[in-house]
């Protein structure tokens, strides 16, 4: 063992795992060669060593999906590279369906391999026998075939990581436990280990199963919990073929990989058992769990039923170990909101081994550059709130998490565990009113209301679901009469101080030096002109403003405001997104019913379009903002929590003779799709610029300072765009969009969609997505093409629009 370690180096990895390996070699790629990797035992001896090896490449969107193939694409070369062996094969992989529906999902997955440019068959039970002989296919409907999947040997490949990155200059210290992480000022500045300190200018914390306690010492939230994860390897099989595709019989959850003339069976139990609640002992590493057979028993059986040959072999390993699961099954990536330089990745969810190299290649050059360098909020850590780290919502999530890896993806599926985290203060009102609920953010949402006598809950499909008609009865009451939406969940920030004006000016693309009361639609961006926020800026006095945003992004707007705000500047930040609700009051009745609460001026010239003050209604004061996500006529009423209950029985009852009714976030999706209204995360990110997403009239270039990213987009204005946001309206009614489709140029791949639902008003279903054209796009060139969307694998035409089918000239808006 060494007795010393460095006194100072770049970057300190902690972990010795695939993911930190990945990133110790991708750093020292980009010429960051003074790197450490500080592992408390051995390499692997984590989670890595035992993991089954499975490399698919398809994954549930775009991004991921690039990343996993670039994973595949480094372990096949990098043998050559390192001169170690990676067991490296592209065996293809084989996942079946067993009903109409999980083949549906499978053909989705097929059309998405095409924009990754993966080859893949869609199969029959015939062809899957072919495949994989030994497979019994009498309850087979279909399946996919991805012959570019491979396998690989975990600990081989983490060692070729770990020698490709010293080879690159970094430096490796095993039996080096990391006990504390040193901070000055908010930001990281090293390590304490039992061997020493080492002065770090970036820490990044690959520490697996251990990520969340050692992000806890220093404040840093990694929601993340272990779960106990089985798979068998059996005695020599004679018939089974040298190398068979990995098999996924995804309704069974079950998977089948040959190793060595034996068969690995893995499992993705829906009741899995989280492990660790207690904390994980000190010595563990190299270690196993106890098997429970009770547990394994059922689907030990459907593995029987799938491979008949298994009845007369026995099995030669029972192997249960712990992996990490996160409470969305989705990785942690990036640099921690709460604590500079300290940057994260784990919560790998059995999805190490095929995200180690994509993981690694973009979380180094995050490093490098100072930002992400794509798209990556689905993994993104400022994805989390401080509630998720909660141990006890974690260890009751995790028993969830891990089966829902090979469940139905269903559109609009609800986590079923670890609810009613966060409810508005309305929340018993809307349940009374027989509402459905679903969880964002922790937040428990109506997203929509079944009528008297029908049972509010979800019956899933990949076609029109259950509540397909009691939700086109809450979008058109909203576009004919009035709806009333409970959007308490916004997330609002108060900014406050003399150089507010200034701060926020800098940082948002549109002018928000107007009149107090007035409200600005807006966007943050970042240095290349790319969207890091899409929010409405309220100024409510000379030096106070109200920031409003969607759910999902609390933390992540917070970070970005904190982050661009500095050290010398009087503005205080205040998250009050508890403290007030929120209730929409949107349609073309909306100022009528609201009028006979309040003796304020609602009319068109006393309260404009894009006014807010506060108005008296009930025994309340609430301020009113005439704005809307809907696309028409309608207010956002600001209700301090206390008086929320009051001001929404009083609207209750007197919007009776105006037919006022609830609505869920269902219903404000599909009509916000089918005004054209971007939702960030889906239609805006980090990677599109406001003229790619035909936002450029939310950004003031005339601004005497200017803001952050306008040079970027003075510059794509002069030399023009090669992608932009396109409308889309399905010409046949049984078409069902949601996002990650391809879209058809004259018979060509030009793009993809990102968001889609059923406009009820204009009777189709109506899609948002980007097109792409490297010669340079224009209205022209979007208007002479002939388009299609693809849906599992089945074509439909498509009318394009650059605007909205609802309302494009924003007349019902600002009637």
């Amino acid at each position: 063992m060494s007795q010393t370690v460095p006194s100072s180096a770049r970057v300190v990895i902690v972990g010795g795992g695939v993911i930190g390996c990945s990133v110790a070699y991708h750093l020292t790629k980009l010429g960051i060669r003074d790197v450490i990797l500080l592992e408390r035992n051995s390499l692997t001896c984590g989670t890595t060593w035992h993991a089954a090896g499975l490399v698919p490449t398809l994954r549930a969107t775009y991004r991921m999906s690039m990343l996993a193939r670039y994973s595949a694409d480094l372990y096949e070369r990098l043998r050559d590279e390192t001169q170690q062996d990676t067991g490296f094969v592209r065996n293809g992989s084989l996942s079946v369906a067993t009903h109409q529906e999980r083949f549906t999902e499978l053909k989705r997955g097929a059309s998405m391999a095409k924009l990754c440019g993966f080859p893949c068959e869609v199969v029959d039970s015939q062809r899957a026998s072919e495949l994989w002989p030994l497979m019994n296919a009498d309850d087979i409907v279909g399946g996919i075939y991805l012959p570019l999947d491979g396998i690989v040997n975990p600990v081989d490949v983490t060692q070729a990581l770990a020698k490709g990155a010293r080879m690159g200059g970094a430096r490796i210290y095993e039996n080096t436990k990391v006990l504390e992480i040193k901070a000055k000022h908010g930001t990281a500045t090293g390590v304490v280990t039992q061997l020493g300190d080492i002065e770090a200018e970036y820490i990044v914390n690959c520490a697996g199963m251990w990520a969340r306690h050692l992000g806890r010492k220093t404040g840093v939230n990694i929601p993340l919990h272990a779960a106990e994860h089985y798979y068998v390897v059996t005695e020599a099989m004679p018939d089974l073929a040298t190398q068979l595709p990995t098999l996924r019989d995804l309704d069974n959850c079950n998977y089948f990989k040959t190793d060595a003339g034996k068969l690995l069976i893995g499992t993705f139990e829906p009741n899995a058992k989280p492990w660790g609640h207690e904390g994980i002992p000190e010595h563990f590493s190299f270690d196993e769990l106890p098997p429970d057979l009770d547990h394994l028993e059922p689907y030990l059986e459907a593995a029987i039923r799938r491979v008949p040959a298994l009845a007369k072999t026995g099995l030669q390993v029972i192997f249960n170990g712990p992996e990490s699961f996160t409470p969305d099954d989705r990785y942690h990536l990036g640099e921690a909101p709460e604590l500079r330089n300290y940057f994260v990745a784990a919560g790998f969810n059995s999805v190490g081994i095929q995200s180690a190299g994509g993981a690694g290649k973009v979380l180094a050059e995050w490093i490098s550059k100072g930002h992400a360098p794509m798209d990556l909020w689905d993994v993104d850590i400022r994805r989390n709130l401080p509630f998720q780290g909660n141990a006890t919502y974690l260890y009751d999530r995790t028993t969830e998490g891990l089966g829902l890896l090979y469940a139905m993806h269903w559109p609009f599926r609800q986590f079923e565990t670890a609810r009613n985290v966060r409810k508005s203060i309305l929340h018993d009102r809307l349940a009374a009113a027989n509402a459905c609920f679903g969880e964002v953010a922790g937040w428990e949402r109506a997203n929509f209301f079944a009528p008297e006598g029908e049972k509010a809950e979800y019956r899933y499909s990949w076609g029109k679901q259950n509540w397909f008609d009691w939700s086109a009865a809450e979008h058109m009451a909203v576009r004919e009469k009035v709806g009333l939406f409970d959007q308490s969940s916004f997330t609002k920030l108060l900014v406050q101080g003399r150089d507010a004006v200034t701060l926020l000016n800098r940082i948002c693309s549109n002018n928000i030096d107007v009149s107090p009361g007035r409200i600005v639609y807006t966007q943050w961006l970042n240095e290349r002109g790319g969207i890091e926020a899409d929010l409405t800026v309220t100024r409510l006095t000379q030096e106070a403003f109200l920031v409003v945003s969607g759910a999902p992004t609390q933390t992540r707007d917070l970070d970005w405001l904190q982050r661009n705000t500095p050290e010398e500047a009087r503005v205080v930040v205040t998250d009050m997104t508890s403290s007030m609700a929120v209730l929409g009051v949107m349609g073309p009745a909306s100022r009528e019913l609201l009028q006979s609460l309040t003796d304020e001026d609602l009319t068109n010239e006393g309260f404009p379009f894009g006014t807010s003050r506060e108005i008296e209604l009930g025994y309340a004061r609430v301020r009113a903002s005439r704005i809307t996500y809907v696309g028409e006529l309608g207010w956002e009423l600001y209700i301090p929590t206390e008086f929320a209950p009051d001001v929404f029985d009083r609207i209750m009852a007197a919007g009776k003779p105006f037919d006022l009714k609830l609505c869920g976030y269902h219903a404000l999706n599909s009509l916000r799709i089918e005004k054209g209204y971007r939702h960030y995360g889906h239609d805006v990110t980090e990677e599109d610029t406001p003229l790619e997403a035909g936002l450029s009239f939310a950004s003031d270039f005339d601004k005497p300072d200017g803001f952050i990213g306008c040079e970027a987009l003075l510059r794509q204005k002069e030399e023009g765009v090669t992608k932009r946001m396109v409308l889309f309206r399905f010409l046949d009614p049984k078409a069902t969009s949601f996002h990650e489709e391809p879209i058809y140029r004259n018979g060509s791949i030009v793009g993809r969609t990102t968001s889609g639902m059923f406009g009820h008003y204009v009777g189709a279903n109506i899609a948002m997505g980007y097109v792409e054209n490297p010669a340079g796009i224009t209205k022209q060139w979007i208007e002479s093409g002939e388009y299609e969307i693809e849906i599992a694998m089945h074509r439909y035409k498509v009318e394009a629009r650059l605007r909205a089918f609802y309302d494009p000239d924003m007349q019902r808006v600002k009637s």
